[in-house]
């Protein structure tokens, strides 16, 4: 069990572990291979490097991803619609796998090591957003209560999920030294490839500057209309009923409780300790800081108290039989809170209502009749549950219903077509005019165009000032390094419209002039090697020993 959790640092693989290891999945043939029993057939669990697996070895091995996923993602695996069962049964014995391999390497995990990387995670954001902490480390006991018990898991099965995402960043160490070997040479002209800077103009053709010279009429639009409908015809939506328990709804509570402390020490010792965070970096003054940290640390009382709640409901919510979406509105009466049937929203759409609680979202797509609630849901805002409300099938609106949008669209799609060609005819009047001696500012002049200097940019560049809304850095880059130096690209179809960019030259960068930069680049290069050779390991062994599995005989899109 975790008795007192310190905090120091190091071992951060853990956080990341857990979501990338299921990207390592392999797709086997279909079709049976040398029987080992699988996943349960038979009675029997399978077998790895010879080790008969038990009932308990596979369950804490799925326990053990469902807690790192929780702690990464704020949500259990089974609630994430895009996560299928066969994926979660591949994650299972991949961690099954990882542990035997462990154990014949004699991978030995430290105490304070389980002890550092359990303090990470109960400081963590994500997990900190999933109880409704905002912000503050959720301490064991809370963790306990409102994450593992209800889902059947002790703090026994938290520590053991920790020491396997270590053993696995072990295993990557060592499995995955191979990739660390990159030279410095090589390293080097890797940064120059990234950083080398691109001096370049560009003349861009907006959408906004054609929409003047586009005619619209009623025939055209309602053609428009008809060769789009697949466009406009609106998604399979959903609505929930929801309970929201607003933070600010507690913060007078909080006030008051913190009252009865010593709070004007606390926020002493959190300004000592924290003054220096981001989020008080603004402040002119220590009291202006301290100010800052009073409303903190309230909010953070506030939201502990509106979970609090929330679990008190999600428990009654769940005693309810049968579980039926209708349950949410009615104990919500009996509770004396209001309950919301929310709009209708789309997968991957963000409405108002739900601005700062991206999860619900997320959530309320993986609801079904059979599993009609969530479970708590943190946000800034507060805390949330929600229940299945009603499930809109794809529909396509009349042309009479959504007429100002179609011809909005309309003259836009025009528009670009209008720009696109104008940014055509521009490519080819300016070359033949570069190659008669005009300079490219020459030639835009003389086409009514206004040539724009871009800043230097390079294929670590995140965006370029200059483009603007025109153009994203991808697409500069993507023009400028397949363009020769002193020529200009072919014309660049954008969201925008589109531009011509004329590369003057490619400067190489001074490595002698960024050691700090090229040492720390070495080492993100070395690391993303190891993990590369790590991945090939795995996905060699998965091969060997797990080919057996039901979920690794799966082809890529095969049913289940």
């Amino acid at each position: 069990m975790i008795g007192t959790i310190r905090k120091h640092s190091s071992w951060l693989w853990w956080l990341i572990a857990g979501l990338t290891i299921i990207s390592f999945v392999v797709f086997m043939g279909s079709g049976p291979g040398r029987s080992r029993g699988g996943s349960g057939a038979g009675g029997s669990y399978g077998t790895i490097y010879g080790h008969e697996l038990s009932a308990e070895e596979v369950g804490q091995a799925r326990r053990d991803f469902d807690l790192v996923y929780f702690v990464n993602s704020g949500e259990w695996p089974e609630r994430n619609h895009n996560i299928t069962a066969d994926q979660l049964e591949q994650q299972t014995y991949l961690n099954l796998m990882f542990a035997q391999k462990a154990k014949a390497l004699g991978v030995v995990i430290p105490e304070d090591a389980v002890a550092d990387a359990a303090s990470q995670i109960l400081h963590s954001q994500a997990l900190s957003r999933a109880v409704g902490a905002a912000g503050q480390a959720v301490p064991m006991d809370k963790f306990l209560e409102y994450v593992l018990k209800p889902k059947g898991y002790t703090a026994a099965d938290f520590e053991h999920s920790i020491r396997s995402q270590l053993i696995v960043e072990q295993l990557r160490l060592t499995l995955g030294l191979s990739g660390s070997l990159v030279t410095p040479q090589e390293a080097a002209l890797l940064y120059d490839y990234e950083h080398r800077e691109v001096h370049a103009q560009a003349v861009f053709f907006s959408v906004s500057n054609y929409l003047g010279a586009v005619t619209v009429t009623p025939a055209a639009v309602g053609q428009f209309f008809t060769n789009n409908m697949a466009y406009y015809r609106l998604p399979d939506r959903v609505q929930v009923n929801y309970v929201w328990f607003n933070v600010t709804n507690y913060l007078d509570a909080a006030k008051a409780e913190l009252a009865k402390t010593n709070f004007d020490q606390s926020v002493e010792n959190a300004y000592k300790q924290y003054a220096t965070a981001p989020e008080f970096k603004d402040a002119k003054t220590p009291e202006e800081a301290k100010a800052k940290i009073r409303e903190v640390l309230i909010r953070q009382r506030a939201l502990r108290e509106a979970a609090s709640k929330a679990n008190e409901f999600k428990k009654a919510l769940y005693a309810m039989d049968p579980p039926k979406p209708e349950n949410i509105p009615t104990l919500a009466k009996q509770f004396g809170i209001t309950s919301r049937l929310s709009e209708p929203f789309a997968e991957g759409s963000q409405p108002d209502e739900f601005a700062n609680a991206p999860g619900v979202i997320r959530t309320a797509f993986a609801l079904n009749a059979d599993s009609p609630f969530s479970d708590l849901i943190g946000s800034e805002d507060g805390v949330y549950m929600i229940g299945l409300g009603n499930q809109l099938p794809s529909t396509a609106p009349s042309f009479v219903d959504i007429r100002a949008r179609v011809e909005q669209d309309f003259r836009t799609q025009s528009a670009l077509s209008l720009a696109n060609r104008a940014g055509t005819n521009f490519y080819i009047t300016a070359s033949v005019q570069m190659a008669a001696g005009k300079t490219f500012a020459q030639a835009a002049v003389a086409e009514a165009q206004t040539p724009v200097v871009l800043s230097p940019f390079s294929q670590s560049s995140a965006e370029v000032p200059e483009a603007g809304e025109h153009a994203d850095a991808r697409e500069l880059k993507q023009a400028a390094f397949s363009t020769a130096p002193g020529h200009i690209s072919r014309f660049m179809p954008t969201a925008d419209g589109g531009f011509v960019l004329y590369l003057q030259k490619i400067e190489s960068v001074d490595t002698s002039k960024s050691v700090a930069e090229l040492t720390a680049y070495t080492s993100q290069i070395r690391r993303g090697r190891e993990n590369e050779a790590f991945n090939i390991w795995v996905n060699t062994e998965a091969s060997r020993e797990l080919h057996s599995i039901p979920a690794f005989q799966k082809q890529p899109g095969a049913a289940n």
